[in-house]
């Protein structure tokens, strides 16, 4: 044992005031599986997820827009810790359907081959909501056709 370090564990736990933007969004996740973006009165992006202000223009933002609830895969991500954990964990960054931006999320029900930028995705919502960003469980990747896309 090395005299010069200690190890010790902490154990953190808090409350977070998520604001009234973020209350409003997670609370739509929860009750109606719905998912909100807001558009910027300036530059008439559309933020998802929806937040108090344009972080370009900083200007408030009212407009609230349902998004979603599919998208495409811009990225994704398995970080070097993730296949330690249960289930493993692959992020993603998700352009949903009528939104400018990029949403962080899970991805799940894949196999890894199938990953590639473009591919069209749609949520899964927890059985059991309670107001926090995993109401929406992931993102599953889907397969469509021109009749019947999501």
């Amino acid at each position: 044992m090395n005299d010069d370090f200690v190890t010790a564990g902490v154990n953190l736990q808090f409350h977070y005031a998520a604001g009234a933007a973020a209350s409003r969004f997670l609370c739509a996740l929860r009750d109606e599986q719905k998912i909100f973006g807001a558009r910027c009165p300036e530059c008439r992006r559309v933020l998802a997820p929806a937040r108090s202000f344009c972080p370009r223009c900083f200007v408030e933002t009212n407009e609230w827009l349902e998004v979603g609830p599919g998208g495409t895969l811009s990225a994704f991500v398995a970080p070097p810790f993730a296949q330690l954990l249960e289930p493993a964990l692959t992020l993603a960054l998700i352009r949903l359907d009528g939104a400018d931006t990029a949403f962080v999320h899970r991805l799940g029900e894949f196999d890894a081959p199938m990953l590639r930028r473009g591919l069209r995705v749609a949520p899964v919502f927890a059985a059991s909501r309670q107001g926090h960003i995993l109401d929406l469980a992931y993102f599953k990747p889907v397969e469509f056709d021109n009749a019947h896309s999501i």
